[in-house]
């Protein structure tokens, strides 16, 4: 069953209350979706291991319901 851009938000979110969060369909089948993330938490990680925090914070979700996601992440400027 595919899942809605804003379940994956809402996800991401609960894990980083300070993300700038950006969903995009890819598709248009709720199933294929880029994300743009940015969150103080990615500070002082390298990609793999920000991507990795993103992964964790869909709870199992990522290659379930969630087919693909392309992840672009990043910390504030300000930090």
């Amino acid at each position: 069953m595919p899942m809605a851009a804003n379940d994956i938000e809402t996800l991401i979110k609960e894990a980083f209350p300070d993300a700038q969060v950006a969903i995009q369909d890819l598709a248009g089948d709720g199933d294929h979706y880029a994300a743009q993330i940015t969150s103080a938490a990615f500070a002082g990680k390298n990609r793999v291991q920000q991507h990795q925090l993103v992964y964790k914070a869909l709870q199992g979700r990522m290659g379930n319901e969630l087919h693909a996601l392309a992840l672009q992440t990043s910390v504030p400027d300000n930090t």
